[in-house]
């Protein structure tokens, strides 16, 4: 059974990609446009990510924020009124407009419409000696939303992150492709409402940097806590 939903799966990442795709050809173009005439830089953001197996991929999005933007500030955290966001940028993320290019990815097979969210190659430390709670967040395929995302999306903390991950996993398996489709429905209406697009500093007294500092170093402490204790 497990076998024939995940071939339902792909089918329906191939369908819904392929098909959106193809009807977003005039977004393509307007978004393209924009960005280039609001910023200097490229289009689309590519970035290393990991999915099924912790294999990792380039991972494509519209670029929302300056060149180089991973190296400034808070690096791979995104505070409201982070100034390293473009003036376009901030609308295409306000809208999730930024991640229409992963269908690309979803269609390459790359990624699933719905699953564990793709994290950066070196979010997580050092992928081998994960403990065994953030390593089972791989045995499915990184995806376009998942049940973190319909929970909380940006303003939770990793550590709920990877609770909600391992849950859709065990969901999925009782429940197959269905359940994607709901997933899929709760994601839409979450996006409509604009809910959570940022994170939540762990001690507003901090700056930006060091806040992103102290919650990088403590969830790489996290994922690697012995399996008795994480």
């Amino acid at each position: 059974m497990q076998i024939l939903n995940l071939c339902l799966k792909r089918i329906l990442d191939i369908f819904i990609s392929g098909l959106a795709i193809l009807l977003l050809i005039p977004v393509w173009i307007v978004v393209a446009v924009a960005i280039k005439s609001d910023s200097d830089g490229p289009v689309l953001f590519k970035q290393g990510r990991r999915t099924k197996d912790g294999r990792i991929f380039n991972m494509y999005k519209y670029r929302s924020m300056v060149v180089n933007a991973e190296k400034m500030g808070s690096g791979l955290f995104n505070y409201e009124n982070d100034p390293r966001v473009t003036r376009i940028g901030r609308k295409l993320r306000n809208s999730s407009i930024d991640e229409l290019p992963q269908l690309f990815n979803i269609f390459l097979g790359d990624m699933s419409l719905v699953g564990p969210r793709p994290c950066v190659t070196y979010e997580l430390g050092d992928f081998d000696t994960l403990n065994r709670k953030y390593k089972r967040r791989f045995v499915m395929k990184a995806g376009l939303t998942g049940l973190a995302q319909v929970k909380g999306r940006n303003d939770i903390s990793w550590e709920e992150k990877v609770v909600y991950d391992n849950q859709y996993i065990d969901n999925f398996r009782k429940y197959g492709v269905l359940y994607d489709c709901w997933l899929m429905i709760a994601t839409v209406l979450k996006v409509v409402k604009s809910q959570d697009i940022y994170e939540s500093k762990c001690d507003e007294t901090l700056t930006d940097s060091e806040a992103a500092a102290r919650e990088e170093a403590e969830i790489i402490r996290l994922a690697h806590l012995p399996d008795d204790e994480g």
